[in-house]
């Protein structure tokens, strides 16, 4: 199966899981021509902003640790210029989002 559509699949499962736990799915695969965003999600009076990642393998390790400084940063740009383009001037949060055959892991970064 090619890398996009398992991304595309892992996005899916985990705006499903978010949608279970009373989250409104805003945006998928939000991009610009600088940045993107895997899911924007909302839920009471807070913006969510959540990066997936997939590892079919173990050994390949959690999809977590892929979370590195300057991904956290371009995470950090990407959500400030959705709240811009939105005009959202609300609470908002970064999550990360770990997604294996059988689990999914969600973790607030910051």
């Amino acid at each position: 199966m090619q890398t996009t559509s398992i991304g595309k699949k892992a996005e899916s499962r985990v705006a499903d899981y978010l949608n279970s736990r009373h989250f409104k799915i805003l945006a998928q695969n939000w991009r610009t021509k600088v940045c993107e965003i895997d899911i924007v999600a909302k839920k009471d009076s807070v913006i969510y902003f959540v990066e997936v990642k997939y590892r079919s393998q173990q050994s390949q390790g959690d999809g977590l640790d892929y979370i590195t400084p300057k991904k956290l940063q371009r995470m950090h740009f990407a959500a400030e210029i959705w709240n811009q383009q939105n005009g959202w001037e609300g609470d908002w949060r970064l999550f990360a989002a770990a997604v294996s055959d059988n689990d999914i892991e969600i973790l607030e970064l910051d």
